[in-house]
């Protein structure tokens, strides 16, 4: 009989969080008497949106750049990226005194665009509907010489990621649920590992927009499937198909998929703007629009909801929640 070792486990996430201390923020868990009264279960909202680079991709990029050797950071670093991914990288590597080359689409938001030029990357763009964005950085990296760190299809990524998962149960105990964004999943394969890890019982619910549903396609069929480039407001989880390392932890550990709309996806913004008082990207308040929307189903008692992040310019944020 043969096994096969997953490619992260419970003490890899644990490894990363020694990686991190004192790198990453340490960010906050929010509660909300009025969230609660609107689904039913008590519900713990770890803010990732606090995190650097306001999103929770500096943590898999800080873990995996770490380690790298002193050659390969002395010689730079490449990643494709919406634009999360991109500045986490173009941070980890500032901080690691190394160089970042970013492929970004060429209709990525411009502030996220802006800011990791500003983080001191070069960047070079491509049209994500007819090109393969894997293909062009890996060009790229092989060209230059480059380390490449990809999204989300790498041990040391997913890892990093699931951290945040593991900070938000060191701080609430046992919850009966997590919700988790899923795009690529790296974030959801992370924080499952951590979680069910940690409590076997543990419901891990992913959330996709509505077009872009790969993940819960895939994982109906047994096998990755690939669908058109999603045309969703939540950029950041525009996947046409999900990643073969994180696929291969999330058919494992996922229990489900809930999709939501952009309608629900605007709506759960504007509730986190007006009633929490933060501010939530579209890809970082799908968890909170399955909430809301009650396209999670009926909730256990405990619940915990990663808000992934909360890059996204005061124009376009007016522009989706306006009313």
């Amino acid at each position: 009989m043969t096994t096969t070792t997953p490619p992260i486990t419970l003490d890899a996430v644990r490894d990363a969080a020694a990686q991190l201390k004192g790198i990453a923020h340490r960010t906050p868990v929010l509660r909300s008497r009025t969230l609660d009264a609107l689904v039913g279960a008590e519900v713990h909202i770890k803010c990732e949106n606090f995190q650097r680079i306001g999103a929770f991709k500096f943590r898999g990029a800080y873990n995996a750049a770490s380690r790298l050797t002193p050659e390969e950071l002395a010689r730079g670093i490449a990643a494709y990226s919406s634009g999360n991914h991109a500045q986490a990288v173009a941070l980890a590597a500032r901080e690691l005194g190394s160089t970042a080359v970013i492929v970004m689409p060429e209709d990525t938001p411009r502030s996220k665009r802006d800011a990791t030029a500003e983080y001191g990357a070069e960047i070079v763009t491509y049209d994500r509907y007819t090109e393969d964005r894997v293909a062009v950085g890996e060009a790229l990296a092989a060209e230059r010489g480059l380390a490449l760190i990809p999204p989300y299809e790498h041990p040391h990524v997913m890892a990093g990621q699931g951290t945040a998962a593991l900070e938000l149960l060191e701080e609430t105990g046992e919850l009966d649920a997590l919700v988790v964004p899923v795009g690529g999943g790296g974030l959801i394969a992370g924080s499952a590992t951590a979680a069910k890890g940690l409590y076997a019982g543990i419901r891990v619910i992913g959330v996709e927009p509505e077009a872009g549903d790969d993940t819960k396609r895939s994982l109906e069929a047994g096998r990755r499937v690939s669908i058109p480039v999603p045309r969703t407001i939540a950029d950041g989880q525009a996947a046409d198909i999900p990643g073969e390392l994180t696929f291969s932890v999330n058919q494992r550990l996922v229990d489900e998929i809930a999709l939501v709309s952009d309608d629900e996806i605007r709506d759960a913004m504007r509730f986190a703007f007006e009633r929490l008082k933060i501010v939530v990207e579209p890809s970082g308040a799908t968890p909170l629009a399955a909430l809301l929307s009650g396209r999670a189903g009926a909730l256990p008692r405990r619940v915990g909801v990663i808000v992934s992040g909360g890059n996204i310019a005061a124009d376009r944020f007016a522009e989706l929640c306006g009313r």
